[in-house]
């Protein structure tokens, strides 16, 4: 096989891996061209009522004993919410939610570490969630305070579901009914909020949904998306806005709103599916701030209207947002691997249901998949072996015809049809793979499944990069914090190894340049997690099983 060829696949692979780690191009970014649509055509009355409307005295009676209106001075108040999954802290302002912890991860594999909290909002940057009934005829709401039927909610692994009520009555004659139902197993809760018009005129409103978050100053997982999302008309979409000057106005089916980090989502799911507004924008705070608008409802006096959200704070995991329902699974997105990817992750946690060890569940993972590819890699490694032989004839042929490069060409390629050699018999193979390479690649570089999963000995968060011992001082080109990477270093050596072992080409230039790929591999990887570096150092492993037994197998 010409190494010319060789090299340009190596070289593209290298590029493909380097362009996909700084750009991560498969992010479905919102075409500004397309889909932004001036800020001034929000503010208009949106299709007609999509929510259930009927009249006061068809709708449940809302009590009396807890009606109270924002003009008479409610004190606030915080209830304490205590599942066997999360503890948060909901307030009767708003109503809002001022921390929710989530009690199965940690902030880092210290056992004593804080519990990860999904409220990122400093003091005075605003309300993390605020769903409120707005009314565009009689004016906008005030914040509002309202009474709550309890302080504090607990729930036992086998308690049922429980309820937690805010009421109140805005000066502008709306009584308000806020119901957040809690589940002991589940991470979602459910949102039902009730409105009365009791004013005098009719009112037109919707039922605005409010996400702000604060971004993290560093990404912790090597590509999971962080920022604002949706599923718009069953496509999503990753917002991505870097200016206080931009605004992303998008308009359809929205399934779902929600703001991503590395590992968690805080998603907000209307009930109805309807065509709905997202607005997103970047404040100068920092606080990236994501607004659903339903469409609007009108409220003739004493009707009353009722809307319904599935509101999921928790970690972002296929199976539990699969078991959350609303399509909310669909914001693991492995770009254009995830046909290949989501089979890939099912199967590295099947491995994990017997081993108990997502590092050996990773090994076996790339066993499977090198037995997958083994006949590929075989007929790849034997051409390979073919067109060593051939290499002698070949450079006397370079020699003699190095000053008429079409008649080299016809020579070489009756050289191949002599012998009977595919040139690109040993190349066409690993194109093959690239797209399971790369599903891996994201699959081991995003995974929640490996965030704080130890291995072995000093490696114990797959999702971080390998190091041992903790320098105090710097590294030129390592991420903190900085140590040894033995991981990344016995990766390097076992591509050396590999390509060792492979036949040298006849240009020297060429041979240098094969030979110096596993140092450019060794320092790319430095920062990778432990994860991917271990399956690659797997996969490095096997094929110089392979490549042995190939080379040593007599003609």
């Amino acid at each position: 096989m010409e190494k010319r060829t060789i090299i340009a696949f190596v070289l593209s692979f290298l590029v493909l891996i380097m362009w996909s780690y700084l750009f991560n191009p498969d992010k479905d970014q919102v075409s500004k061209k397309e889909e932004i649509v001036k800020k001034e055509t929000s503010k208009e009355i949106q299709e007609p009522p999509q929510a259930k409307v009927l009249t006061h005295s068809e709708s449940s009676e809302i009590p009396e004993t807890l009606t109270g209106k924002t003009v008479t001075g409610i004190d606030e108040k915080e209830i304490q919410i205590d599942t066997p999954l999360y503890k948060a802290v909901f307030t009767n302002v708003g109503p809002t939610i001022k921390s929710f912890k989530l009690k199965k991860y940690f902030k880092t594999t210290d056992p004593d570490s804080p519990m990860i909290e999904l409220v990122s909002l400093e003091k005075n940057m605003g309300d993390f969630l605020l769903i409120n009934f707005e009314g565009y005829s009689i004016g906008q709401n005030e914040k509002i305070t309202y009474q709550v039927d309890s302080t504090t909610v607990r729930l036992g692994p086998e308690s049922s579901p429980k309820d937690l009520i805010f009421i109140s009555e805005t000066s502008d004659g709306l009584s308000m009914k806020q119901t957040f139902r809690f589940f002991p197993d589940q991470y979602k809760i459910e949102l039902n909020l009730d409105v009365v018009n009791k004013s005098g005129k009719t009112v037109n409103g919707t039922f605005k949904a409010d996400l702000k978050a604060l971004p993290p100053q560093e990404k912790a997982s090597y590509y999971s998306y962080v920022g604002l999302a949706l599923l718009l008309d069953d496509d999503l979409k990753e917002v991505e806005i870097e200016d206080t000057s931009e605004e992303e106005i998008l308009r359809g089916q929205i399934d779902w709103v929600a703001y991503e980090d590395d590992f968690f989502i805080s998603a907000v799911i209307p009930e109805n599916k309807s065509k709905g507004t997202f607005e997103g924008r970047l404040l100068k705070s920092g606080l990236l701030h994501g607004t659903y608008l339903p469409p609007s409802v009108s409220l003739v006096p004493s009707q009353q209207t009722s809307f319904q959200y599935t509101l999921f704070f928790g970690p972002r995991d296929l199976s539990i947002l699969k078991q959350c329902g609303g399509n909310i699974d669909r914001a693991i997105n492995f770009g254009w691997t995830d046909i290949i990817a989501r089979p890939l992750l099912y199967t590295l946690r099947f491995f994990y249901k017997y081993v108990h060890n997502y590092g050996v569940a990773i090994i076996l993972l790339t066993i499977l998949v090198k037995i997958l590819f083994w006949p590929l890699t075989h007929k790849s490694y034997k051409s390979m072996k073919e067109m060593q032989k051939l290499q002698p004839i070949m450079a006397k042929m370079r020699e003699k015809y190095k000053n008429d490069k079409q008649k080299l060409n016809k020579e070489m390629m009756g050289l191949y049809k002599t012998y009977k050699v595919n040139p690109m018999g040993g190349c066409l193979p690993m194109v093959v793979q690239l797209p399971v390479f790369f599903a891996l690649f994201r699959v081991l570089g995003s995974a929640i499944e490996l965030r704080h999963a130890p291995f072995m000995l000093w490696i114990n968060d797959l999702s971080a990069p390998d190091r041992l011992f903790n320098f105090p001082f710097t590294i030129p080109f390592m991420a903190p914090p900085f140590g040894i990477p033995i991981l990344t270093l016995l990766m390097g050596a076992s591509m050396f190894l590999q390509q060792k072992m492979t036949p040298t080409p006849g240009d020297p230039t060429q041979a240098k340049i094969m030979m110096f790929l596993p140092v450019i591999f060794t320092f790319m990887f430095i920062n990778f997690p432990s994860g991917l570096v271990l399956y690659w150092l797997v996969n490095n492993i096997l094929s110089i099983g392979q490549q042995y037994r190939i080379y040593k197998k007599p003609a």
